[in-house]
């Protein structure tokens, strides 16, 4: 799977999930209330998955809608369900905070990253708030175990930030950019063949996969018109 474009699909519960692996996804993206924009699952249903499929399960860590990780007690619940969630057998995830002024909050991150026990995680689209992208790629760039940067290149979607993604993708490999760039938030199949070109390896879906809306599961024809068109 080393050569091969990745493609990434949320997945609410384990019914997602097959549909989602029998249409072509490499990695299930876990969250719960996509109203709040994906939000930590029960481990209750990461078991339920983790039983139902047999590739890669990234698993949200973030207890409510934004970047800002709260107050004290808030970041300990958080801790608390990176734990709990570690000890059911979950060894990849999905985090990102912010502080107010739109900076890495490094010592949340930190916490965090000490429980996971330097397993591999993606840093959400926190990066499309930061005050400064470079800066905060910079800061992250010796953290354990990160491998991965969701982002549509701004907080409007794709459209808009396919400039600052297509300039990113030509500065992989330098310091703070070595991270995969998993294209995601408002991507549509148009816009494949010039991030391809560019060399991006790394699509994320959500509502794409669901063209009846949230309200529906995954559809693996869905899901298998993006494996066909990543694969071209």
């Amino acid at each position: 799977m080393s050569n091969r474009v990745l493609l990434e699909v949320i997945a609410l519960d384990a019914g997602d999930a097959v549909a989602a692996q029998s249409g072509g996804a490499d990695r299930l993206e876990l969250v719960t209330d996509m109203a709040a924009d994906g939000l930590t699952p029960p481990v209750s249903t990461f078991t339920a998955i983790r039983a139902a499929v047999d590739i890669p399960l990234r698993v949200m860590l973030r207890l409510s809608d934004g970047f800002a990780a709260g107050g004290p007690a808030d970041v300990d619940a958080l801790v608390g369900a990176a734990q709990a969630l570690r000890e059911v057998g979950a060894d990849e995830f999905v985090l990102g905070f912010l502080d107010d002024h739109g900076q890495p909050d490094l010592v949340t991150i930190e916490r965090l990253l000490a429980v996971v026990d330097d397993c591999r995680w993606t840093f959400h689209r926190a990066i499309d708030h930061a005050a400064d992208r470079d800066s905060l790629r910079k800061q992250l760039a010796d953290l354990p175990g990160l491998d991965t940067y969701l982002t549509a290149g701004s907080p409007a979607g794709v459209d808009d930030g396919m400039r600052t993604l297509l300039a990113e993708a030509a500065r992989h490999g330098e310091p703070g950019y070595e991270p995969r760039l998993l294209v995601g938030g408002g991507l549509r199949l148009d816009h494949v063949p010039r991030l391809r070109q560019a060399g991006l390896t790394g699509f994320h879906i959500g509502g794409a996969a669901r063209p009846g809306g949230w309200s529906t599961p995954v559809d693996p024809a869905a899901v298998r018109e993006w494996r066909t068109a990543l694969d071209a």
